[in-house]
């Protein structure tokens, strides 16, 4: 197995057995970079003119759910860690790069979140992710490859589940799609 740290998502290679290993492996519990702040809920209902009191009206938030709740939509952003930092100390972004496989290019195919009680306002998140998958190779009209599948199981500061989120990457090689020669990852 190689590791090519030098990334944006530093990518683990390896054989479709030694990935399959990794089944049930799940990752340490992760906090979430920022608490759930009003301010992004602002900034991204305004971007897609979402006026849901529950998002806007402290009073009216704080009499229905308590406090000022995060649109489901937003769940990747308080889970998503930053990608860069000054300390150079980069996290991994998602467990699907560090399963060791073949393939140095990762798309996203499919994503399925369940919600179970609201993000409010002053919550803090952690993230914990497991590999639930690992299909044989196959072939798409992007190359050959393989669907990895995920479970984040996201929690609040009480240790309640707040969401789950079911994701699937498929995992191949770009210079081999298309016609493209296959290379080998260094």
């Amino acid at each position: 197995m190689s590791y090519k740290p030098d990334t944006f998502l530093p990518i683990r290679f390896g054989t479709y057995e030694e990935a399959r290993a990794w089944i049930g492996r799940k990752t340490e519990v992760r906090p979430c970079d920022d608490e759930v702040n009003w301010q992004a809920i602002k900034y991204f209902c305004a971007l897609v003119q979402d006026g849901n009191p529950n998002y806007w009206n402290p009073d009216e938030a704080r009499r229905r759910h308590g406090a000022i709740i995060s649109p489901p939509g937003m769940l990747m952003v308080w889970l998503m860690p930053l990608p860069w930092r000054p300390q150079g100390k980069v996290e991994d972004a998602v467990i699907a790069t560090l399963v060791p496989l073949p393939g140095d290019t990762l798309i996203n195919v499919s994503t399925d979140s369940e919600y179970f009680i609201p993000m409010k306002v002053g919550d803090r998140l952690t993230v914990q992710e497991e590999v639930v998958e690992v299909a044989p190779e196959k072939n798409t009209s992007l190359g050959r490859g393989h669907f990895i599948t995920t479970l984040a199981t996201v929690r609040n500061q009480n240790a309640k589940v707040v969401a789950t989120n079911r994701n699937v990457m498929f995992r191949y090689s770009a210079a081999e799609g298309a016609g493209a020669k296959p290379r080998r990852p260094q």
